[in-house]
């Protein structure tokens, strides 16, 4: 017997069209997520790393961001690099997320779009939510889209 998934947990999606080619965008969140802070500035302040190297599993990151116009910071660990799936994982272990979730993971993948230069991004958010009083998570699919595609602008700036 399947046992139902708890309500405490939950899954969210979502997928932004967008100009710049795959490889470019995986590049930036997987080998230079500190360039993120570059690209847009309103959204993230910082990047640093704390531990390991960019883009190797098991590094420790550490974003300062405004989300709902609050300063935040979160510690992530990365999960996993694929380059053949241009897919990288986030792990939040630290910071003002965890303080309403036990587990907050986070996936982006960047897809070619077929017959030409575009891309999909997808940003998929899996979690943990403390108790039945915390909300979904869904204001942090508009500030993704919005980050997503101010990153877009810069990568296609930069050519």
């Amino acid at each position: 017997m399947e046992m139902p998934k708890s309500s405490l947990t939950g899954e969210l999606e979502v997928e932004v069209e967008i100009k710049a080619p795959a490889e470019k965008f995986y590049e930036i969140y997987a080998g230079r997520p500190h360039h993120v802070a570059k690209a847009t500035p309103r959204n993230v302040q910082a990047c640093d790393l704390h531990d390991g190297d960019w883009g190797i599993v098991g590094s420790v990151i550490v974003w300062n961001y405004v989300h709902d116009g609050k300063a935040k910071v979160a510690k992530e660990i990365v999960e996993a690099v694929e380059p053949e799936k241009r897919l990288v994982m986030f792990r939040v272990v630290e910071g003002d997320i965890m303080e309403e979730f036990k587990s907050f993971l986070i996936t982006i993948q960047v897809t070619p779009k077929q017959g030409g230069p575009e891309s999909v991004v997808k940003v998929h958010f899996d979690y943990e939510k403390i108790d039945e009083n915390v909300v979904h998570p869904e204001t942090l699919i508009p500030f993704f889209v919005e980050m997503f595609k101010e990153i877009d602008e810069h990568l296609l700036s930069e050519e």
